[in-house]
């Protein structure tokens, strides 16, 4: 750290430790994005997270939090201050007569799940992996497949926060309810959640059974097939033709191993990612690719089935295999059977019967589409603001999974992509936060989600120079418009990067201001070096004082003019 940095570390919070490294290289688990965070910051307590936050205050510095990196998408990516919560991750206290869980947010669910289990206890629902953190699982709207569950969230009974003023505050279905509800799916853009409560359940076995049935039977079957079981999910396997049916229901029966997975072993794991590495230059093959693999996994004739009985904990998850984009939707229950309809005719040539006006010629995917379902409405609990969830019934989720074999991105991604994205809009659809979604704009997500005003509101509140907030919290789900928030970090430029996916660039709005005058653009150049800074290596660290006279400069101009960031800058 330069010597500017080392005595704001020396002079706020002395005694309380700053753990920081220089030159980390972060990316996506997917390796989708690569970026390089000015500082990675790893705190173990309390204090360490309040220290970072207003260390960052003090030297104007944009802040993100993360976890386990499964976003594919760049909503982690930054060249300022990253916060990994690793080490902030203990279980703190279990309550086994009431059930309740209170734990540091960095704790992995697996990890969770593990201690829960020692002590009779287990969380009621889980989605695909439990490798994310307390914190990630409920920022991004995680979710299972099951008619009687709705957001992992749901089970979340309070929580504390650490706000950009280093202030922690507590808030739950009784206390700070509107802070609750911003924070059960906050994106980041809050501030570092620090502590969960959840509710748990008496741990549980599932037996599960998956059969590989006809397209037709399970449309056919739509009303029904739901509410078979307690957790239902499908995979459908467009060129087949074909889906994998999986239903499970606890039970009190000895555990069963299940089959053993072909991909997922050494051989099956390799043949497939390798195949799938051939079909990016010769993409006729995926039908047959799919009709190869998915034989040797689930079967190659209608009604193949198996069965097992495992712990909840690791039935209710799934083998998500490698690298890959995954773009997901949450449509009405009811609007499956034409929403599957109609892919499947458009990805089978008929795109006229279809109805989507999207070029298919010669676009061939991957398979299979990921079939799941919740239902919020039966919940009691506050619902968050940015839910993407149907609010008056069931909802379906589709997510169209690409993989990336070797890192290698598929080149059937914008067609495909742009395709899907336009039909779940047209059904009435939401994107699943953390995933790949490329066609919805900062208008339409305000058309889908009605209480995002409210969410803003709470946001700007609780960070109002932009700590917490990134160029992709801008694109999606901050207004649009000149103007920019002090601390907000903005994407300057991506370049590929050596072994696939992107390197990112980030650049924060306070690098260069704009006064708009009578509509028309007046360059100003503020000296920050006369406002108590001292510029090193070309960055400009400020003083405390120089930090409040900054501040008491720019709520002038927010109050007579807008403030905005140069768009020209960003591109320089």
């Amino acid at each position: 750290m330069d010597l500017i940095l080392q005595r704001e570390v020396a002079t706020v919070d002395p005694s309380t430790p700053f753990r920081a490294t220089e030159y980390h290289v972060h990316h996506t688990w997917a390796k989708t994005f690569h970026t390089r965070p000015e500082l990675y910051i790893r705190p173990h307590s309390t204090e360490e997270i309040r220290k970072a936050v207003n260390l960052a205050r003090s030297c104007r510095k944009r802040v993100v939090t993360v976890g386990s990196r499964h976003s594919p998408s760049d909503i982690t990516c930054s060249s300022s201050w990253m916060v990994n919560l690793d080490h902030f991750s203990q279980i703190l206290n279990v309550d086994i007569s009431t059930r309740l869980v209170t734990v540091q947010s960095g704790i992995r669910l697996f990890r969770l799940g593990d201690e829960l289990e020692k002590v009779g206890l287990a969380l009621d629902n889980l989605g695909s992996i439990d490798e994310q953190s307390a914190a990630g699982v409920i920022s991004t709207g995680t979710h299972g497949s099951s008619l009687k569950h709705g957001l992992i969230s749901q089970s979340v009974r309070a929580l504390k926060i650490m706000l950009a003023n280093g202030e922690e505050l507590s808030c739950s279905a009784e206390e700070n309810v509107e802070l609750f509800r911003a924070a059960l799916l906050s994106l980041g853009a809050l501030g570092i959640i620090t502590e969960i409560t959840f509710e748990a359940v008496p741990s549980f076995k599932i037996e599960w059974t998956q059969s590989l049935q006809p397209l037709d039977e399970v449309v056919q079957s739509w009303g029904t097939i739901w509410r078979e079981a307690e957790f239902v999910r499908c995979w459908w396997l467009p060129y087949l033709q074909r889906a994998i049916v999986w239903k499970a229901d606890k039970t009190e029966k000895p555990l069963l191993s299940p089959q053993r997975s072909w991909y997922g072993g050494f051989v099956g794991f390799h043949t497939y990612q390798v195949l799938l590495y051939i079909s990016n230059w010769f993409p006729r093959l995926l039908p047959a690719i799919e009709w190869f693999v998915f034989g040797m996994q689930y079967g190659f004739k209608d009604g193949a089935s198996t069965t097992a009985v495992e712990p909840g904990r690791t039935g209710l998850l799934m083998d998500c295999l490698f690298s890959q984009f995954v773009n997901e939707w949450a449509i009405p229950l009811e609007k499956g059977p034409e929403a599957i309809q109609r892919i499947s005719l458009w990805l089978n040539g008929q795109k006229e019967a279809s109805g989507i006006p999207f070029d298919n010629k010669g676009l061939y995917v991957h398979s299979p589409v990921e079939v799941r379902v919740s239902d919020t409405s039966i919940s009691t609990s506050p619902r968050p603001y940015l839910d993407q969830t149907v609010a008056d019934g069931p909802t379906l989720y589709l997510n169209f999974t690409l993989y990336r074999p070797f890192y290698r991105d598929p080149p059937c991604r914008a067609r495909y992509y742009e395709a899907v994205e336009w039909l779940m809009k047209e059904l009435g659809g939401r994107p699943h936060w953390a995933k790949n979604f490329d066609h919805a704009n900062n208008h339409e997500i305000e058309e889908m989600y009605p209480e995002l005003g409210n969410w803003q509101r709470v946001r700007d509140r609780a960070d109002p120079e932009g700590m917490f907030v990134g160029d992709w919290h801008r694109r999606h789900v901050m207004p649009e418009g000149p103007l920019l928030l002090p601390l907000e970090e903005r994407e300057k430029t991506r370049v590929p990067a050596r072994g696939g996916g992107v390197n990112w660039f980030g650049q924060q709005a306070l690098q260069m201001l704009t006064l708009e005058a009578d509509g028309e653009d007046e360059k100003l150049s503020i000296d920050l070096d006369g406002l108590g800074g001292v510029s090193e290596g070309g960055k400009v660290f400020l003083t405390r004082e120089g930090r409040e006279a900054l501040d008491d400069f720019l709520d002038d101009l927010i109050e007579k003019r807008h403030l905005s960031v140069a768009e020209g800058l960003l591109n320089n």
